[in-house]
């Protein structure tokens, strides 16, 4: 990969000095999608903007549309949906008349519906895309449909049918001689096995992708195969390794500004954690991975993510119930409270017309608002006869203790999912107080 950095770098130099614009404009892009791939994306971009306006100086509306193609692709990697989308419908208007490039715009239109759980769509948009380049006789394009029909199909628990693709692509990769797209296929394939409960399958797939993606230096590859190493440690019983893999996961999507694979990861290490009981650190990896699906879809209107954010709420609300469970199971007097005291307030919430924010705020509060028991004694809370004065005074600090500190550590400040701070600093506060697909660029 550098030398060909190094050759693109030359023609463009060349191509500057002899005014040939059109030849400026694809090595540019190509030059981009490279740095793209060597977790460049500041470069990446800068190369694709220069592009365009060398191909729209040049008046050609095809090299137009591949720069805006590729800003399409690199938008939906970094997790800027609406940007993504506009690039994406300009590159069509300019260029959909030419079958490769289309076939590269339904891809990254495909994964955009993917993205936001829109599978039928995604499936339309890739099986476009594979009639596009078998029009241009492109068996590698091709290719690369399929990796993405493949991952669509797992989402829809179609693994017959996602096998048949992986399979396929693998083969045509080989032939090709193409490193990465082998290991797109071998990390894709091993989530396929991995939702089979093919462990070893899932496992040996994963790491062999990661191999290829460590030659390669691609971190956000590496992010989803260390992603799907560590679930696979996690539901073979050997944690240590399962949160070891999935940190790596995130640290390497961050590096590589991979919103979706930081999201995924967080996700998958916050079941880790509340698997583990250790609650504080599952909802702050949850608050943090709901942040980022958002951020998915913050800018696109009545369009969501894929379930995954219902999933992440139902995961989230078992873990506080749990955890106010927890608090309970010290004090047999109050066993059950915490449950009661949260159908009653949101009871009353809903006579009182609030919204569902305010609702959701409130049970958060009811379920956690005995938290400070966890900080007085046993023998205490327990006790059978009066309580001394210096007793009652700990009992009575039990609504202050960590009421703002650990509480407000572990939802971490930022819910925006289900409630505002805003919201959180006016209502939770005094409640507590008083009671990897890829891309075709």
């Amino acid at each position: 990969m550098p030398e060909a950095i190094q050759q693109y770098e030359a023609t463009i130099a060349a191509a500057e000095r002899a005014g040939e614009r059109p030849i400026l404009a694809e090595a540019l892009r190509r030059l981009a999608v490279l740095c793209h791939l060597r977790n460049d994306s500041a470069r990446a971009r800068d190369l694709c903007n220069r592009s365009y306006h060398v191909a729209s100086v040049a008046k050609s509306d095809l090299l137009a549309a591949e720069a805006l193609n590729t800003m399409g692709g690199l938008a939906l990697r970094t997790g800027s949906m609406a940007e993504a989308r506009k690039y994406l419908g300009r590159a069509l208007e300019l260029g959909g008349q030419a079958r490769e490039l289309l076939a590269r715009v339904e891809q990254n239109l495909g994964i955009l519906a993917n993205i936001q759980g829109d599978l039928a769509a995604a499936v339309a948009h890739y099986e476009c895309s594979v009639q596009a380049h078998l029009d241009s006789n492109n068996e590698h394009g091709c290719a690369t449909a399929y990796v993405n029909l493949g991952i669509a199909h797992v989402d829809l628990k179609h693994y017959d049918k996602a096998d048949e693709y992986f399979s396929k692509s693998y083969e045509i990769a080989q032939r090709a001689g193409d490193a990465h797209l082998q290991g797109m296929c071998l990390v894709n394939h091993a989530e396929a096995h991995f939702a089979r409960e093919r462990y070893e399958d899932a496992r040996r797939n994963a790491e062999a992708s990661l191999a290829i993606f460590d030659q390669l230096d691609s971190r956000a590859d590496k992010s989803e195969a260390y992603k799907m190493i560590g679930m696979v440690y996690r539901d073979t019983g050997r944690p240590a390794l399962a949160e070891s893999r999935l940190r790596t996961a995130i640290e390497l999507a961050v590096i590589a500004g991979s919103v979706l694979n930081e999201a995924e990861a967080s996700r998958e290490l916050a079941l880790h954690m509340q698997a583990m009981g250790r609650n504080q650190d599952a909802l702050t990896l949850l608050n943090k991975a709901h942040r980022l699906f958002l951020r998915l879809d913050a800018r696109i209107d009545l369009v969501y993510v894929g379930g995954k954010v219902a999933e992440l709420e139902t995961t989230y609300f078992d873990v506080v119930r749990e955890w106010g469970q927890s608090i309970e199971s010290a004090d047999s007097y109050t066993f059950g409270h915490c449950e009661r005291v949260a159908q009653r307030a949101v009871a009353v919430a809903r006579q009182l017309k609030l919204d569902e924010t305010n609702q959701t705020t409130i049970r958060l509060g009811a379920y956690l608002h005995d938290l400070g028991k966890v900080r007085v004694p046993h023998e205490i809370l327990n006790k059978p006869g009066p309580l001394t004065r210096e007793e009652f005074e700990i009992v009575q600090m039990h609504h202050v203790v960590e009421s703002r500190k650990s509480l407000l550590d572990c939802l971490v400040l930022n819910l925006h999912c289900w409630f505002l701070l805003s919201v959180l600093a006016s209502m939770l506060n005094p409640l507590l107080y008083c009671g990897q697909q890829m891309f075709d660029l």
